[in-house]
């Protein structure tokens, strides 16, 4: 019995850490900030919280991912290393819309492509997901550890659900502080209706 109590209090402790985690990187959407300063923020919350070794953000350009946030000093390569939508792991998360977890030996996987400029092409572990906006993938956040690491459903979890919260916020990015402020937010919501939809389909 105290073992299963002791269990369920890391449980609950860990399910705590993530709703913080979570409501640090909304906070991050809703501040005035650079969206390079947002995203190095995600990035350190992501390594605080899954104590990895790396965390590394790639965005879409075109048919190509750059990187464009890092946790490890890489200011040569940020908005200049790329890789096509056809390379490498990071490429084939985009590609397939997929989560991607590898405990060990990543850099032996036939999808690997090494960066000769990158330590992290050493280390054993990857966990990946996609950067979702508008259910559409925009980036990729790779994670990763130095030795082997099993990665639980819930570290998986969490970074879909980043993933999906970094979408969130370039769209966001895009928006003027003044065009939010001007926009009429009931009629948005009210033209976006089903009925909406509906009527302005109807022929007259």
């Amino acid at each position: 019995m105290p073992t299963k109590l002791k269990d369920l209090e890391q449980r609950l402790e860990r399910t705590d850490q993530q709703l913080r985690l979570f409501q640090k990187i909304s906070r991050f959407m809703v501040r005035e900030m650079s969206l390079q300063e947002v995203l190095q923020g995600i990035v350190a919350l992501i390594v605080e919280f899954m104590k990895c070794d790396s965390c590394l953000i790639y965005l879409i350009d075109g048919a190509e991912l750059v990187l464009c946030a890092s946790n490890t000093p890489h200011p040569a390569e940020i908005g200049k290393l790329r890789l096509g939508m056809t390379e490498g792991l990071t490429g084939w998360v985009a590609r397939e819309r997929r989560l991607l977890a590898i405990s060990r030996e990543a850099y032996n996987d036939s999808r690997f492509k090494r960066f000769s400029d990158l330590p992290e092409d050493t280390f054993e572990a990857f966990l990946s997901a996609p950067v979702i906006a508008r259910n559409r993938v925009v980036g990729v956040i790779n994670v990763q550890h130095r030795a082997p690491h099993p990665h639980a459903g819930g570290e998986m979890e969490l970074l879909t659900t980043v993933g999906e919260q970094v979408g969130c916020l370039l769209v966001l990015a895009r928006m003027e502080p003044t065009a939010i402020e001007a926009a009429n937010h009931v009629e948005l919501v009210l033209a976006s209706s089903p009925g909406a939809r509906k009527l302005v389909a109807t022929p007259q």
